[in-house]
C-alpha cells in the first residue's frame, strides 16, 4: 500500500544537456580521494600513514568526536598524499590505486538472523556508516541515537539530476538486501518515496512504507518528503540515505565487500558526452570527462546544490551527478530591461520564459544581478512547499536568534531545501549558506 503526496509549490527548471540513458564503464583513475569536507562537522583522525598500502574497505581515518564512525578506502592501493589547508585542516586523502582492487573481507551476513545492534555494528565496521545522514542538521548520523524513522528518496527532481531508477536498474537484489538491513536500525518505519509515474522495480520492494510523489522540484528532496510524511520536532531524529548507497550496503551484506561502485550521470551542455558512467567513489573527474576549457564550470552535484570543482579534482562522496555548464563570464548589455532576453528561465514575468513552459534552456553561472535589499515579494514562499516562512526564518538565521529559529522550523530544513530560494530571490541572497551557518550554531548550542 502506498500514500500519495502531491507537491504544488516549487519550480521545474528545464535545461538542455540531459544525460543519455546509456551506462558505460569510466576509465579507472590512477588516483582516488576521500574528502573530509564532504562530511560536514567531521574532524578526521588519520589511521594510515603516507606510503602504506590499503585494501578496499581498510580504514583511512575516523571521526575525532565519534571513533565508531570510520571512513574507508574505496580502492586498494597506496596512500599517496594527505592534502592540508589552513590550520593543517585535512582537505583530501589521496590513494594511488592498484590496477585491480583487493578487498578487505567483512564476511557475508544473514540479515534475518541478526539483531539491530549487530546490523549497526557491521555497517560501522565496514565504513558504510557515513552513507547514513541525520535530520535535523544534515550531518552524518550519530550511531548512538535512536531515529524515529528512516527516509529514502527514490526520485530526483533537480535540474539535470541523475535518474535514480535508471542508475539502480540492475541492482534490485542489493537494494532489497540493503533495505532489509537498514530497516533494523529503527523501531519506526522505513519510508521510500518514488515517482508517482514510476514503473520500475521500486514498486516491488518489500518491508517499507511506500509513498508516490508528484509535483515540481523540490518534490524529490527528502526534507520535503519528511515534512509531508512525519515532520521533525525538537529532540527528534530521523535518518536519511540515498538509494544507491542502500545498494552498496546491500552488497556489503551479500558479498562481505565494501564495493564503492556508483553510477554517475555526466550532464550539461558542455559535457563531451552526456551519459551515465559506472565508477568508484572518489574518482578523478578528468578521467571521466577529459580535459575541459577554462570557461566550463564543473559541478560535483546538480546546478542548484552542487560544489564547484577543478578539472583535476575528485567526485564528491555523495555525488551521483557531474554537471558541466558555461561559466558566467559574459555580460548582457541592458540586461535589466524587461523582455530583453527570452533565454533565461525565470519565475518573473519580466522574462517571456513563462510563455514557453516546456522549452529547455542553455544556462551559465551569471547571477544576472547583484546583491540587493531583502524585501517582501512572496517569491520564496512560491518555491518552498513546507509550512515554513522562509524569509522570516532566513532573517532570524542571519542574526542567529536560536529561539525564533526553533519556532520558525529550523529543525525541518537543510540547505538543499533553500536552493530554489537562492535561484528565484531578487535579493541574490546566499540562502543555503545562511541556513548551513545557522544549523552549525544549533548543533553547538542545542545539540
Amino acid at each position: 500500500m502506498s500514500n500519495d503526496i502531491k507537491i504544488r509549490k516549487g519550480l521545474d527548471i528545464k535545461l538542455k544537456g540531459e544525460a543519455e540513458k546509456l551506462i558505460s564503464d569510466a576509465p579507472r583513475s590512477k588516483n582516488f580521494a576521500i574528502k573530509p569536507t564532504d562530511f560536514h562537522g567531521v574532524t578526521p583522525k588519520m589511521v594510515v600513514k603516507v606510503g602504506e598500502s590499503v585494501k578496499a574497505g581498510d580504514i583511512i581515518f575516523y571521526s575525532k568526536y565519534n571513533e565508531q564512525v570510520k571512513f574507508v578506502s574505496p580502492v586498494s592501493g597506496t596512500l599517496k598524499e594527505v592534502k592540508r589547508g589552513a590550520k593543517r585542516r585535512i582537505l583530501e586523502v589521496v590513494v594511488e590505486a592498484d590496477a585491480a582492487d583487493t578487498y578487505k573481507d567483512f564476511g557475508s551476513k544473514d540479515i534475518e538472523s541478526m539483531s539491530g545492534e549487530e546490523v549497526k555494528q557491521h555497517i560501522l565496521d565496514s565504513g558504510c556508516w557515513p552513507f547514513i545522514k541525520q535530520r535535523p542538521y544534515d550531518i552524518v548520523a550519530n550511531p548512538d541515537d535512536a531515529p524515529k524513522a528512516i527516509f529514502i528518496s527514490g526520485l530526483a527532481t533537480a535540474p539535470l539530476a541523475a535518474d535514480v531508477e535508471f542508475a539502480l536498474g540492475k541492482r534490485k537484489e542489493e537494494f532489497q538486501i540493503g533495505l532489509n538491513a537498514i530497516s533494523k536500525l529503527t523501531t519506526g518505519k522505513t519510508h521510500l518515496s518514488i515517482d508517482k509515474r514510476s514503473a520500475s522495480f521500486f514498486n516491488e520492494v518489500k518491508g517499507v512504507q511506500m509513498h508516490k510523489v508528484s509535483g515540481p522540484h523540490p518534490a524529490g528532496n527528502v526534507g520535503v518528503q519528511i515534512h509531508h510524511i512525519d515532520p521533525i520536532n525538537a529532540g527528534e531524529r530521523v535518518w536519511v540515505i540515498n538509494p544507491e548507497d542502500v545498494a552498496i550496503i546491500g552488497s556489503l551484506f551479500k558479498t562481505g565487500k565494501f564495493d564503492a561502485t556508483r553510477v554517475v550521470a555526466v550532464a550539461g551542455t558542455e559535457a563531451p558526452k552526456a551519459q551515465y558512467y559506472r565508477l568508484k567513489i572518489g574518482s578523478n573527474v578528468k578521467d571521466v570527462v577529459g580535459q575541459l576549457p577554462a570557461n566550463v564550470r564543473i559541478i560535483s552535484g546538480d546546478v542548484l546544490t552542487g560544489d564547484k570543482i577543478a578539472n583535476d579534482a575528485f567526485v564528491g562522496y555523495y555525488s551521483n551527478t557531474i554537471t558541466l555548464i558555461p561559466e558566467g563570464d559574459n555580460y548582457r548589455m541592458f540586461g535589466w530591461l524587461p523582455f530583453k532576453d527570452n533565454n533565461i528561465p525565470s519565475m518573473s514575468k519580466t522574462s517571456l520564459s513563462w510563455l514557453f513552459p516546456n522549452k529547455k534552456y542553455t544556462v551559465n553561472t551569471n547571477l544576472n544581478g547583484e546583491e540587493r535589499a531583502l524585501v517582501v515579494t512572496g517569491e520564496m514562499e512560491k518555491v518552498l512547499p513546507m509550512d515554513v516562512y522562509p524569509m522570516q526564518l532566513l532573517k532570524e538565521c542571519m542574526v542567529l536568534n536560536i529561539e525564533k529559529m526553533e519556532n520558525l522550523g529550523i529543525y525541518e530544513v537543510a540547505p538543499e531545501d533553500f536552493a530554489l530560494v537562492d535561484y528565484v530571490s531578487t535579493s541574490k541572497l546566499e540562502a543555503q549558506a545562511i541556513i548551513r551557518e545557522a544549523l552549525d550554531v544549533m548543533i553547538k548550542e542545542v545539540g
